[in-house]
């Protein structure tokens, strides 16, 4: 039994090593071979990260009537710049509440700088301006009128000679020599009206002093530091309220010299009235420019005559830059004229203290072609206004 035991573990033994030699051999993890990488595309550091190009959004530009690009309201220093503002002021605020454009007013330093500024700003500007400039500057650049103004039923205005009340001149002819006042170069009414008319009739004046306005130009006169002046001149209006004579009236040729001022017994009468607003002699009211100074002369009318009065001009324009916006354009046309209708028009440019505006009509470029042919025979430019 022994020897059994013996021989059974020798099999085991026996087949134990049979299977150990029959099981598959172990393979041996893999060596990593490096793969060869050109010397051309090996890299010498890490690579820079590129941002993406950023292409830049371009700004709107703002739009013409809004608060960051106001609408440039631009008035010709013909009378007194503080009242210009303060008036300009109220029709800025009217036309803000009726078209909700925003509005700044502004009056250039010359009747040529409100010229420069609607041809250096096309789009934004809107200008009151006299027809001469007017004329001026659609040839420049292409401004354009919308209005004319209307004064006491006049859809024109004249040009007044002025000197002292007991001056010796009594013709334009005697103003051969005389010292001459007058507002600025580019005014109409102011200068370039007489100086075609003293072309006209051969006349040369003397020393020539530009006083900076209308109102300037009667106190020059009135204090005797010129011989004569050139201002606008505006008709009369009789105690009745009633203008001493109509356009159709002047029209038809029969208003005679003696028309223009108003009676000659009433001058000993005449001062401001108890406001201060108007220049009443004996109830008659002056209209033309030396109404503007009676406050600090109250005594303007004993002082100062009319001497002549020109033929008849085109009233004053509102014109707008050549390329403002059509659509805003219409806007404030529509509200100019509903704006006239109001009583605040009697506080802004319907003050005659400010333009003397009654009323607007609308204007086309047409009517002012004879202003042009006045230019063109004066040879008068932009530069020869002045700044």
């Amino acid at each position: 039994m022994k020897r059994s035991m013996s021989l059974i573990l020798a099999v085991t033994v026996i087949a134990t090593m049979l299977l150990a030699a029959c099981a598959p051999a172990a393979t041996p993890a893999p060596t990593a071979v490096p793969t060869a990488v050109p010397a051309t595309e090996v890299p010498t550091e890490a690579p820079t990260a590129v941002p993406p190009t950023e292409v830049p959004t371009e700004v709107p530009e703002p739009a013409v009537g809004s608060p960051e690009h106001p609408i440039k309201v631009l008035f010709v220093p013909s009378v007194d710049a503080n009242i210009i503002t303060t008036g300009g002021q109220v029709m800025a605020e009217a036309l803000n509440k009726a078209t909700g454009l925003t509005f700044e007013v502004s009056v250039p330093t010359s009747y040529a700088a409100t010229i420069e500024e609607m041809c250096a700003s096309p789009t934004d500007t809107m200008a009151f301006i006299p027809g001469l400039g007017y004329a001026l500057a659609s040839q420049l650049c292409g401004v354009d009128v919308a209005f004319k103004a209307v004064r006491y039923g006049y859809p024109v205005y004249w040009a007044e000679f002025i000197v002292a009340r007991d001056s010796e001149y009594q013709t334009l002819a005697d103003l051969e020599g005389a010292k001459w006042g007058y507002g600025d170069v580019g005014s109409t009414s102011g200068y370039m009206v007489p100086l075609v008319m003293f072309q006209e009739q051969g006349i040369t004046p003397g020393e020539e002093v530009q006083t900076g306005g209308h109102n300037q130009t009667v106190t020059a006169v009135y204090n005797g530091e010129v011989d004569f002046g050139t201002v606008f001149y505006s008709v009369p209006l009789t105690p009745e309220g009633a203008p001493v004579f109509s356009f159709e009236d002047y029209e038809a040729g029969t208003v005679t010299d003696d028309m223009y001022e108003i009676p000659e017994e009433s001058i000993p009468n005449c001062a401001p009235d108890a406001e201060g607003k108007k220049l009443l002699c004996d109830g008659w009211r002056v209209l033309d420019a030396r109404a503007n100074i009676r406050a600090e002369a109250p005594d303007v009318m004993q002082k100062v005559r009319i001497l002549a009065i020109s033929p008849a001009i085109p009233n004053d324009t509102m014109a707008f830059g050549p390329e403002f916006p059509a659509d805003v354009r219409t806007l404030i046309e529509d509200a100019l004229i509903s704006f006239a209708e109001t009583e605040d028009w009697a506080n802004s440019i319907g003050s005659n203290d400010f333009y003397g505006w009654s009323g607007i009509l609308p204007a086309t470029d047409a009517e002012f072609d004879f202003v042009r042919a006045m230019i063109e025979a004066t040879g008068l430019t932009l530069e020869g206004l002045g700044q």
